[in-house]
């Protein structure tokens, strides 16, 4: 037995699974052709809510009928469970017309659910020891993540799973890093030099709402030219599995090569450390000789000092195996939610950049896992 059973992909892969999928869809292009006929689709939508927030309810033990909540009155004495329903149709209505009107799912359609259920402004949680409980019997049903290194753990734990599977890290290491994007911020210059200095504007103190969408982690860098605001996704992956051994996440204007020593991983087989120009320096080249580690990081011309011929045929022989890295890079980009990220501040940025390397992995091990059966 393993730390983590994965199952098979054709487990996953269920006929049945696929043929419920298929009816539900249908019957959801139905009710949306139904919705549009209709003069007023909230005669419609009102009723859907209403069987969905009572349904769901019913789960954590909140039990009432349809007759009441038909009923309710706010300033009648109706019993708590069916006030606690109303409150969760009421944000359900809150969040769906949210997001008709932006197309969007923000941390404020997020907050204004959480206002409408439990009718409080208590915002996202910050300390730890939240967990959900079955009120019958005491057991806990759902545990939110308690600390914001949750996900790297995660991730450690996944990677030794990979070890136990057989894919060790092979081939040497590529270090390298990508910008992840997030929403461009709107602020004067004013805010700006203040975000810059650790303070937040006075402006912002006055409207805690708006303070709340604003990432005062983030920050602009260049790239090919272009001005990016977000953060980076520093990465080591081996050249053989293209798997995430290591990673780290800051803000966009932290150079790559900062980041350099702490992704080594000295658990590769080979010594070959593969990297692009960005990263080399007497330093960093210091650092790989003293742990016994053989430089692949590309040369860099200066200026007045063009590289030479064989200096440009050795970075073209590197950029073979680098080139994998850009790959893994390249994959996360094509995936749901890959090119930009919708959160705000540091450590939901970690947690998301994290996510999506864990995920990454899983979905590389289950390719890898084709191919050996292939």
């Amino acid at each position: 037995m393993t730390e983590l059973d994965i199952p098979s992909h054709a487990s996953l892969e269920v006929k049945v699974v696929w043929q419920s999928l298929a009816e539900a869809h249908r019957h959801l292009a139905e009710l949306k052709g139904l919705c549009e006929s209709l003069p007023n689709s909230a005669i419609l939508l009102d009723t859907l809510s209403i069987q969905e927030a009572k349904d769901s309810s019913e789960i954590e033990n909140i039990i009432t009928t349809h007759d009441e909540l038909y009923a309710y009155d706010q300033s009648s004495s109706a019993s708590p469970a069916a006030k606690e329903v109303q409150n969760y149709i009421a944000a359900l209505r809150v969040g769906f017309q949210d997001v008709v009107d932006s197309g969007l799912i923000r941390m404020s359609t997020i907050l204004r659910v959480q206002e409408a259920v439990e009718q409080n402004n208590a915002g996202f949680r910050k300390m730890p020891g939240t967990v959900l409980k079955n009120q019958t019997t005491g057991a806990t049903v759902y545990e939110p993540p308690q600390d914001a290194g949750l996900i790297e753990k995660l991730f450690k734990r996944f990677c030794r799973h990979l070890e136990a599977q057989g894919y060790i890290a092979r081939g040497g290491q590529m270090v390298d890093a990508t910008i992840v994007p997030v929403p461009k911020q709107r602020n004067s210059r004013e805010e700006n030099e203040a975000v810059k200095a650790g303070k937040t504007p006075k402006e912002w103190q006055k409207n805690p709402a708006k303070n709340r969408q604003k990432d005062k982690d983030a920050r602009w860098t260049k790239k090919h030219g272009k001005s990016v605001y977000g953060y980076k996704n520093h990465v080591n992956a081996d050249a053989k599995h293209k798997l995430i051994r290591h990673y780290q996440v800051t803000d966009a204007s932290v150079h790559d090569s900062r980041k350099f020593d702490g992704l080594l991983n000295k658990a590769n087989t080979s010594a070959d450390v593969y990297a692009d120009s960005a990263y080399r320096s007497a330093a960093a080249e210091a650092k790989l000789k003293a742990r016994g580690l053989r430089s692949r990081i590309h040369q860099r011309a200066s200026r007045n000092h063009a590289l030479s011929k064989e200096q440009v045929n050795a970075n073209h022989q590197k950029s073979k195996v680098r080139a994998r890295i850009e790959h893994v890079f390249g994959a996360q980009q094509i995936s749901p939610g890959g090119r930009i990220i919708r959160t705000i501040g540091i450590m939901r940025a970690k947690a998301k950049i994290g996510l999506q390397n864990l995920v990454y992995n899983i979905r590389r091990l289950v390719t890898l896992e084709r191919m050996a059966a292939a």
